[in-house]
């Protein structure tokens, strides 16, 4: 892992309350997209004890919500495929003093063996890729590549193993594009009911561009109706509106609205 080691190539950066996360600076790096994702999937289940996040990545997305959940005691499990990110989010958690609390797995969420075959979680997460094979350019940095195009499976997968591992009365939560027809095909698909969706529209007058869904098992029902939400980021001077900025100090409670 000799370029983790590099300070140049790698920063430190404020995630969540005064826990940091080291990032490449040059790779894919944590963005609204995986805030949000945490956020829903917290308020949807506080009490959580056991979260599960596919694909983690850097592990913003579960470092994140195991800030906001309300258990103290909460531990966070991560699947990731690419052994840098692994890397930096092990860093991240030994940084922050959470190794107790972490668990950052080197493997493939797609194959059933990278969890013990009892693994289950109270919550899932996940931020998969928008983009299938084909249809995008594909990054050179690999690191980047795999966070945007479909290299490793796509929503489906991530339905198909958030399935395989939640527990009953569990909740998953995802981030998918907005007008991506697969955010509501893929739960379905798996047994999934759509309890809430939330659109994010990142400046006034411009159609939602990122979504997130929090779903439950279907055979657990009957389900409440379906809570529908939107959040607007910037007006339209380009200024944070104070329903973002609200969400931001949620999160980091020291954040201030760029001017």
């Amino acid at each position: 892992m000799g370029d983790l080691s590099r300070d140049r190539e790698v920063s430190l950066d404020l995630l969540a309350g005064d826990w940091r996360i080291y990032q490449l600076r040059r790779g894919h790096r944590f963005s609204t997209d995986d805030q949000v994702t945490a956020w829903r999937a917290a308020l949807a289940f506080p009490g959580a004890r056991r979260v599960l996040d596919l694909g983690c990545g850097i592990g913003s997305v579960g470092l994140t919500t195991l800030y906001l959940l309300e258990q103290e005691d909460a531990a966070l499990v991560g699947v990731e495929a690419q052994e840098v990110s692994v890397g930096l989010a092990r860093r991240t958690a030994g940084f922050n003093e959470l190794e107790d609390r972490v668990t950052i797995v080197h493997g493939d969420l797609r194959d059933p063996a990278v969890l013990p075959p009892d693994a289950r979680f109270d919550l899932v997460t996940g931020s998969p890729p928008y983009v299938p094979i084909g249809r995008g350019l594909v990054s050179p940095v690999p690191q980047r590549a795999g966070a945007r195009i479909e290299l490793l499976g796509s929503i489906f997968d991530y339905c198909a193993a958030a399935r395989r591992w939640l527990a009953p009365g569990g909740r998953f939560c995802f981030v998918m594009a907005a007008a991506d027809h697969r955010a509501e095909d893929a739960p379905a698909r798996h047994g999934f009911t759509v309890l809430e969706r939330w659109d994010y529209v990142f400046r006034e007058g411009r159609a939602p561009h990122i979504s997130t869904l929090v779903c439950a098992r279907s055979e657990e029902g009957p389900h409440p109706p379906r809570q529908q939400g939107q959040l607007l980021v910037r007006d339209l001077t380009g200024r944070w509106t104070p329903e973002y900025l609200a969400f931001r100090l949620l999160i980091c409670p020291s954040v201030r609205a760029p001017l």
